[in-house]
């Protein structure tokens, strides 16, 4: 297994195959991921502890552990841990699983591929 740390927390590789990648992201309290969308895959994400407030195209929703939620290729999404606990996401990627293929639109981390400002204009 492979841990790569990131400013919101971390995430580990279980297991991969041509088609698939599946991840355990640790998300830090109150930290989020960027609003990012994928072209060649898909993502299923399965809360396993703490509480997600997850975005996907605009809609918010709240999910608690056991709750699932499908995020499908070129949908804008990202996830916050809210609470005070750390979250827990097994991610489960299928189509082409590589890292590159993310496109972020706003990041609390200065990592964004696309300027908020841009978007107001």
């Amino acid at each position: 297994m492979m841990t790569e740390n990131r400013p919101w927390g971390s995430f580990t590789i279980l297991k991969e195959g041509l088609d698939y990648k599946v991840k355990l992201l640790y998300v830090l309290p109150g930290r989020r991921l960027s609003l990012q969308r994928h072209r060649y895959r898909d993502e299923n994400w399965t809360i396993v502890s703490g509480r997600a407030a997850v975005t996907v195209d605009g809609q918010r929703t709240l999910l608690n552990p056991g709750e699932t939620i499908r995020i499908g290729r070129g949908q804008w999404h990202r996830v916050r841990c809210h609470g005070e606990n750390p979250l827990e996401i097994i991610e489960v990627q299928i189509g082409e699983c590589i890292e590159a293929d993310i496109e972020r639109k706003a990041d609390d981390y200065g990592r964004a591929d696309i300027s908020e400002e841009s978007l107001v204009q």
